[in-house]
């Protein structure tokens, strides 16, 4: 590949920015711990918004894409179209209630709805296990795709990318702290739009692709372009298709997408200006994350069938990628080599945005868990603010390396995605009831979180060697389907043999949030005097449920305008028009 001088004043224009802005927010965010890791509280929804999607337009996703494609075809990407619904419940429900809890991190919330050892126990353990462990394997994977983008496009061996785009990253993410991550993210996200957008559009003009139509009609890319699956093999439209909207989407957690919200996603709510701010920072996000950004990757990924039809044929243009690190993820790399002169080098400084917004994501909020809910909760309650963000930056380092050694023994990111699935299988209606629900307790996450790695292992490591359990190759769908029962079923039978939390726990924390009273019924019956907030919950649902149809409308619409389907892309443009003038005329009931 031929890097010009312009493509890397260009790149090297990005990383002095990228610098430029952690240097200049470091002074505000060193001043303490909040605005460290909450920017005082005080951000506009159109950053936090941005800095999501910016977040979630991670490296590894458009190679995830592309390994989805070119194995599923489009309809593959149900695997995450279907968290849209648990974004939009984010959005029409929860939102509110995060902002209100005004807790500085979402593990914070345990010792608001629970109570004694065992919420202790909770934030404790998952401020070590997502804080340092989850974390690090979610960054790994991002990593893993700068390798690939660098050994491809770059020449360069897996080390010298990591410490290129760890260096820097690390830099800006410790100086500026959360502020200085969504500004950068801000930044970075129109870079990461401009490189995507570029890269597709020049690619289809490619000699081997001829058009857009050309590509279309492809007998390489012709049977990969339906929206959902073939409905006449269950082995195929069950995993693809049923599996994802049916269960997945609520039953799973997973980074960015858990199901009642969490993650950098609560960090981003908790540190809004109010409600409205936090309700439209998660709606702009769903908006931009499944409806404008994935075409692109799709476009590019279809592409690559009919250059590089085989991974072998990646293997011969590529000799130099390591035999571990080939595999259908690496086709959207490959495909950007093809590039001119500028565009390259724009696209080049996309891929490390995307890059360098995940990984300052994950690192600000990875330490915020042990500084917050670690350290200064168990190891220094006295702790100055000095000291937490003196801890913080320190953590920040340690999680950049931890994550950079892992990601070196990756292969592909898909794998590591399907894994970390399987290990938040059957939790995921926990964290949907618990705000809603007086009877669970702070055993039942315990348990879902012991059950669900248990079983994770067992399918993962242990079954494949024992088949205590028959699950045939093309029926691997059922281990999720086996993880969600059994999780479920010991989470619940714990809740009922287990006391449920004090009356007085459970007041402060409905006073505080004012969630929909129907569950919580038992327990202010018990006190008439007690005010009950039915809220507005049909309400709200109804709007998530046409949120949904609205974006997945807007998705559609763009792929058949895309296929030339103008009747049919002409229905789901005036459908998904008509969601967004419902949810506008609705927005005084939202927040």
């Amino acid at each position: 590949m031929n890097v010009t001088t312009i493509d890397w004043v260009i790149i090297g224009a990005f990383f002095v920015i990228s610098l430029l802005i952690g240097i200049l927010t470091s002074k505000k965010a060193g001043s303490s711990a909040k605005e460290f890791f909450l920017s005082g509280r005080n951000m506009p929804w159109w950053l936090l918004g941005v800095s999501m999607v910016a977040t979630t337009f991670s490296a590894d996703t458009p190679n995830l894409v592309t390994d989805i494609v070119r194995k599923n075809g489009v309809s593959g990407n149900w695997a995450w179209w279907a968290f849209l619904l648990t974004g939009m419940l984010t959005v029409f429900v929860y939102a509110k209630l995060w902002r209100r809890s005004e807790v500085t991190t979402d593990l914070e919330f345990y010792e608001l709805r629970y109570s004694g050892t065992g919420a202790a126990f909770l934030r404790a353990f998952r401020a070590i296990y997502l804080g340092v462990f989850f974390n690090v394997v979610i960054m790994a994977t991002v990593s893993l795709a700068a390798i690939k983008i660098g050994g491809v496009m770059l020449g360069l061996s897996p080390i010298q990318t990591l410490l290129i785009a760890s260096i820097v990253t690390v830099i800006y993410s410790s100086l500026g702290g959360l502020k200085g991550v969504l500004l950068t993210d801000f930044f970075q996200f129109f870079i990461a739009m401009i490189g995507a957008f570029g890269a597709a559009y020049f690619i289809l003009d490619l000699p081997e692709i001829g058009s857009l139509q050309g590509l279309l009609a492809h007998e390489n890319v012709a049977d990969k372009l339906d929206f959902v699956p073939d409905f006449d093999d269950p082995n195929v439209y069950v995993p693809l298709f049923i599996i994802p909207i049916a269960i997945q989407w609520w039953a799973t957690w997973y980074p960015g997408a858990e199901p009642g919200g969490g993650g950098y996603i609560a960090q981003r709510m908790l540190s809004a200006k109010d409600e409205n701010n936090a309700v439209g920072a998660t709606l702009f996000f769903n908006i931009a994350h499944y409806a404008l950004r994935p075409w692109p990757w799709i476009i590019i990924a279809l592409a690559s069938l009919v250059v590089f039809p085989t991974i072998s044929d990646m293997q011969t243009a590529f000799p130099e990628i390591p035999a571990d690190k080939l595999g259908d993820d690496l086709a959207y790399s490959a495909m950007l080599t093809f590039l001119p002169t500028g565009l390259l080098g724009i696209v080049l400084a996309s891929l490390i945005a995307a890059v360098m917004s995940t990984l300052s994501t994950h690192l600000n909020w990875g330490s915020s868990y042990i500084v917050n809910d670690f350290y200064l909760r168990f190891i220094k309650p006295e702790a100055s603010d000095k000291e937490l963000v003196a801890v913080g930056r320190i953590s920040t380092v340690a999680l950049m390396v931890l994550s950079a050694f892992l990601a070196l023994a990756l292969s592909s990111a898909l794998h590591a995605f399907n894994i970390l699935l399987q290990i938040g299988a059957g939790t995921g209606l926990i964290f949907i009831l618990r705000w809603f629900w007086w009877r669970i307790n702070a055993y039942t996450e315990i348990s879902a979180m012991a059950i669900s790695f248990v079983v994770a292992i067992f399918f993962e490591v242990i079954n494949p060697n024992v088949n205590w359990i028959m699950i045939p190759e093309d029926q691997a769908y059922l281990k999720l389907i086996y993880s969600v029962s059994f999780t479920t079923a010991g989470w619940l039978l714990v809740t009922f043999l287990t006391r449920p939390e004090k009356d007085e726990v459970l007041l402060s924390f409905y006073r505080k949030v004012h969630p929909a009273s129907w569950g919580w019924k038992k327990v202010l019956d018990r006190y008439p005097g007690e005010k009950q907030v039915t809220g507005q919950l049909p309400r709200e649902i109804g709007l998530m449920l046409i949120g949904s149809i609205m974006i997945y409308s807007a998705l559609f619409a763009t792929g058949f305008w895309i296929y030339g389907e103008a009747l049919a892309g002409s229905i789901a443009t005036v459908v998904a028009l008509a969601g967004g003038v419902i949810i506008y005329r609705s927005w005084k009931y939202i927040s």
